[in-house]
């Protein structure tokens, strides 16, 4: 321990840490002092960093301002690490659900998901509401089972927009939304889609398109990460599992949607494939990492995507862009054919315009290779009940809820409100304690196994072919120490225990999904991506449990917004308007 540092955090038994909402437990809002640096900024201090002596000192000051030495690293935690965060299954019954018949092939638990769960058609009530109309998948399935459209011609038209939106000097036509695409592989899906309608489709999501985070195998692509040298240096081969039961279920798969370089960062800015721009307003960034997966379904351009969720990588860009972000509970979607960028906090997740959508897509990837009697049993909501389920407690931990800009919490409160007043849930006072530690130590899980996974790449790349912005992300995942990831499992078992008790008094807890809205894209850090620490902490706020600990977790809009206004940039593939 040096002169100058404060003592190291003890940390009393989980058990002893009151939970109720008076406790005295502090608060720590993220002590995140950095500059938000772009262009120049960021390639000097790329260099400070690669400096083999300084380097190491910028590095070590940095961890310390940052306090993960205090509360992380050199902290006395009594509880021995959790290094996974996988759940037993317990037979608790459930409120209006389906329980799945075993053993289903994806496109049967699609179909038994849209005749048994879904309610009637939603047009009348969006229209009353005053929402912004998004085609559902079962807009798509009834427009080509009608003959009023054709798997074919809605392909053309995503194509033709994807070329309006890919390139030029306006913004219009920068948005990013994709790594590649290829337009003769979508078009003969299509063609085959086409052709199965005129006899039997495979299922509801046949025909429809699906864009793919480039984090994800989906052949014929390769799967870049988000950068110019890893589709190289490691070879696609086959379908990630999860692909390759959409592809069962005929959905065409619309090319690898834009991503944040190897996941680092939040804003979506990537200095090798542009940055994906928000289509609300082109001028602010989509959120990453999955930022063109969240911008594909925002646009129109496609009613699901596929990301990849490792600290909220869904759910953040979901929230931005005004769309749906689910990350299911850890083992429920398989990792097979994914990036191992994370081992024990990433998996697969899905945007939808919809949480019907999200519903449909999860039915048809959520994974069922493991024997039955190891796997829990495969309960969909049935989202057509009437009543809507009943007695639900919503926790609510508020000095976490609060730590948010006023319009946001303005917004969640409503919500809250109006969930109490519609259904009468009501809203439990808790204490969720330790929460910047907690996020201090996924950062340091995260980046451990992400350097780690990688280290067989870094050894021998040029340092010139990874962007600023994930050069000094990597520098800094690499200094972390053994103990420091250690602890950072400790922390882990302290917050499962926290959680967990939590739960035996309430069956949700709620949050708003960011602590602060999209912001705007600077000029100067297209190129070079940009270090944003005070943005980024405040846009991961509120995601890491369900990462760090394996939950269930999904953003939607608010309910108590009067109308959701049409993006900028929107597509309309069915040409209904």
């Amino acid at each position: 321990m040096g002169l100058f540092t404060s003592p190291a955090k003890v940390y009393k038994p989980a058990a002893e840490v009151d939970l109720g909402p008076g406790s005295d437990e502090f608060y720590i809002s993220p002590n995140v002092k950095a500059p938000r640096d772009a262009g120049l900024l960021v390639k000097i201090f790329v260099w400070i960093l690669e400096m083999p002596i300084i380097g190491t000192m910028v590095l070590y000051i940095l961890k310390k301002d940052n306090l993960i030495n205090k509360l992380v690293s050199d902290a006395d935690i009594p509880e021995p690490p959790l290094f996974t965060a996988t759940h037993s299954w317990e037979d608790i019954p459930e409120q209006n659900v389906s329980l799945t018949k075993p053993d289903l092939s994806p496109a049967e638990r699609v179909q038994e998901a849209v005749s048994c769960c879904l309610p009637a058609r939603l047009e009348s009530t969006l229209a009353a509401a005053g929402l912004n109309k998004r085609w559902t998948i079962r807009d798509f399935h009834d427009a080509y089972q009608s003959g009023e459209t054709t798997p074919v011609e809605v392909a053309k038209r995503f194509l033709a927009a994807v070329k309006e939106c890919s390139g030029g000097p306006s913004d219009r036509k920068n948005m990013a939304f994709f790594i590649s695409y290829d337009p003769d592989d979508i078009l003969q899906q299509a063609e085959q889609s086409t052709l199965r309608y005129k006899q039997v489709p495979l299922s509801a999501m046949d025909g429809v398109l699906v864009a793919v985070k480039d984090e994800i195998d989906c052949l014929p692509y390769p799967t870049t990460g988000g950068t110019r040298w890893l589709g190289s240096a490691r070879r696609c081969v086959a379908d990630a599992a999860c692909v390759a039961q959409l592809r069962a279920c005929g959905a065409v798969l619309a090319g690898k949607a834009n991503m944040h370089e190897l996941g680092a960062g939040t804003s979506g800015i990537n200095p090798h494939h542009g940055s994906t721009r928000n289509p609300y307003n082109a001028g602010k960034i989509a959120g990453g990492s999955s930022s063109g997966s969240a911008a594909v379904v925002c646009a129109g351009l496609c009613p699901v995507a596929l990301g990849v969720d490792g600290g909220g990588s869904v759910r953040m860009p979901a929230a931005l862009c005004g769309v749906v972000g689910f990350k299911p509970t850890a083992g429920r979607l398989s990792n097979d054919g994914v990036l191992p960028l994370n081992w024990t906090v990433g998996m697969p997740g899905i945007l939808a315009g919809t949480v019907e959508d999200a519903l449909i897509a999860y039915s048809a990837i959520v994974d069922q290779s493991q024997p039955s009697y190891l796997r829990p049993e495969l309960n969909l909501p049935l989202l057509n009940s009437t009543p809507s389920i009943s007695n639900v407690k919503l926790a609510k931990s508020a000095k976490w809820f609060n730590d948010s800009a006023e319009d946001i919490r303005s917004c969640c409160d409503k919500a809250l409100q109006m969930l109490n007043a519609h259904y009468g849930w009501q809203t439990v006072e808790v204490t969720i304690p330790e929460i910047e530690e907690m996020r201090l130590a996924h950062y340091v899980t995260i980046g451990s196994e992400c350097s780690t996974s990688l280290a067989k790449y870094l050894d021998t790349l040029k340092r010139s072919e990874i962007g600023w912005d994930a050069r000094v992300a990597l520098s800094v995942y690499g200094s972390f120490s053994s103990r420091a990831y250690l602890n950072s499992q400790r922390l882990r078992n302290r917050q499962m225990y926290f959680h967990k008790e939590i739960f035996k008094t309430a069956d949700v807890i709620v949050s708003p999904m960011t602590g602060v809205t999209a912001y705007t894209l600077q000029d100067d850090a297209l190129q070079t991506g940009e270090l944003d620490y005070i943005n980024g902490a405040a846009l991961v706020r509120y995601s890491i449990a369900g990462n760090f600990l394996g939950l269930p977790a999904i953003t939607v809009m608010e309910a108590c917004t009067k109308s959701h206004r049409k993006p900028a940039v929107f597509y309309d593939l069915l040409k209904k308007d």
